[in-house]
């Protein structure tokens, strides 16, 4: 059961291919905003996928962060995320993230339960002429 409190916490090597430069996002060989955000959902979807039925999954439907600073290639980051709320199949977390000097992102992330064949089904509709 997925409660308040609970904690995933995720570590990723910043690479080249992670940057600000190589992602389109800016100019420059730092931590892309785009980057840090995909550490903060993925490490918000480990903290609940495995307490949730065969069959289902988590979708990403909200996230409202700061980037407060800059890192660099090769400096470690680690992404904490904890369940703030739950409301049915809402799931609300607390995201940060810090690399080995100081907190670079922090803010609010929203997931949603969803049937993963159902989610697909209505997904593959869209091809459909």
């Amino acid at each position: 059961m997925i409660q308040t409190g609970l904690t995933c916490k995720k570590k990723i090597t910043v690479t080249p291919e992670m940057t600000a430069a190589a992602m389109g996002s800016g100019a420059l060989e730092v931590l892309a905003t785009p980057s840090m955000i995909a550490l903060m959902e993925g490490t918000a979807q480990e903290a609940v996928q495995n307490l949730l039925e065969d069959g289902q999954g988590t979708v990403g439907t909200r996230i409202d962060v700061r980037h407060l600073a800059a890192t660099p290639v090769g400096m470690e980051v680690t992404c904490t995320a904890e369940v703030t709320e739950v409301d049915r199949r809402r799931i609300v977390f607390t995201v940060k993230a810090k690399d080995e000097k100081e907190v670079i992102g922090e803010g609010i992330h929203e997931r949603f339960v969803i049937d993963n064949e159902k989610f697909f089904a209505k997904c593959r509709q869209k091809l459909e002429k």
